[in-house]
């Protein structure tokens, strides 16, 4: 069984270059080569027909002529049912989908921070709350049900803080580094919540089989990732050792062991995460960065790099 996550960057209909064309032309053979039975996508728009709820038409169109075609199909959605306008998660299963749930500011809630650079002064603290929900299906193996759970953890850029922007500049280091450190509070709120979702699983079973991964937006060591892991030299007791997670990409050789480049640094911001139920029959990992671009240098623009600037990652399970 190969299981894999990918963050398509935007992936959406639009006229200017590059195209939906342009980019299934590339992120099609990306898909064939992947793989995968279960397939976990990042970044995936919804796109509006007349008289239609919001649909994953773009998803669609890339997804027909490969096997992922007609497969088993869960994506994120709003109240109203629809997808969302950017950045749907995606599971795309072989296996028949037996339930799924998405999970947002409902396990961690009532989060309040008062802005203190705030232009006027805010003299009372607001919601701190995250747009992305966490994606958990339960899926129908014949070795028994897999638990999946994918994420999109609140990227690195600062939350805008009220008077502290103009255009794309900020007027003060205070107030980046606040929006800064709210969308650290935001990343990290998540991870807890993925956290809290999987020791529900492992409470009713604790040999569970559960794949997390995602776009984490975090390195390994870093606290949402750390949070996420939840490793005994962190709790320091042996007794929750059967709740720590085993970050597949601990396989992979340093060198190779990245997702994402910035400023010619390979970061690994995309993970898959199993637990001690999965670890049995986990066999290898790879990253297909080969063509893997940096998008921070001075003449990179989206027409000359259709392909998304993040890596898959790909874990194969011998369940016989």
């Amino acid at each position: 069984m190969r299981v894999a996550t990918f963050n398509v960057e935007n992936l959406d209909e639009r006229e200017d270059a590059p195209t939906l064309e342009e980019r299934i032309e590339i992120l099609r053979p990306q898909l064939e080569r992947i793989d995968a039975d279960i397939l976990c996508l990042q970044e995936v728009h919804g796109q509006e027909r007349e008289g239609q709820p919001r649909q994953l038409h773009a998803l669609n169109l890339l997804l027909s002529g490969t096997k992922y075609g007609g497969w088993n199909l869960a994506h994120t959605k709003t109240s109203k049912g629809e997808a969302y306008d950017k950045r749907n998660l995606v599971i795309v299963s072989k296996y028949p989908i037996l339930e799924f749930d998405q999970v947002r500011n409902s396990l961690v809630d009532d989060l309040r921070y008062r802005r203190i650079t705030a232009i006027p002064e805010e003299t009372e603290p607001k919601d701190v709350s995250w747009e992305r929900p966490i994606l958990r299906v339960k899926v129908a193996h014949p070795e028994g049900e897999i638990y999946v759970l994918t994420v999109h953890l609140k990227s690195r850029i600062p939350t805008t803080i009220p008077g502290q922007k103009e255009d794309f500049a900020y007027k003060s280091v205070n107030g980046w580094a606040e929006g800064y450190f709210i969308s650290s509070m935001k990343r990290v709120g998540q991870a807890l919540e993925l956290r809290m979702m999987i020791d529900e699983i492992l409470d009713n079973d604790p040999k569970s089989k559960i794949i997390v991964c995602g776009d984490f937006n975090a390195e390994p060591g870093e606290v949402p990732v750390e949070a996420i892991v939840g490793r005994v030299e962190n709790t320091g007791n042996p007794a929750l050792r059967f709740r720590q997670l085993v970050p597949c990409s601990n396989s992979i050789p340093r060198e190779a062991r990245f997702t994402h480049l910035h400023e010619g640094q390979g970061n690994l911001l995309d993970h898959i995460l199993i637990s001690q139920g999965m670890l049995p029959y986990y066999q290898n990992s790879e990253i297909h960065n080969e063509l893997l671009h940096d998008e921070s240098i001075a003449f990179a623009t989206d027409d000359k790099f259709p392909e998304s600037d993040h890596a898959p990652f790909i874990v194969n399970f011998r369940l016989d």
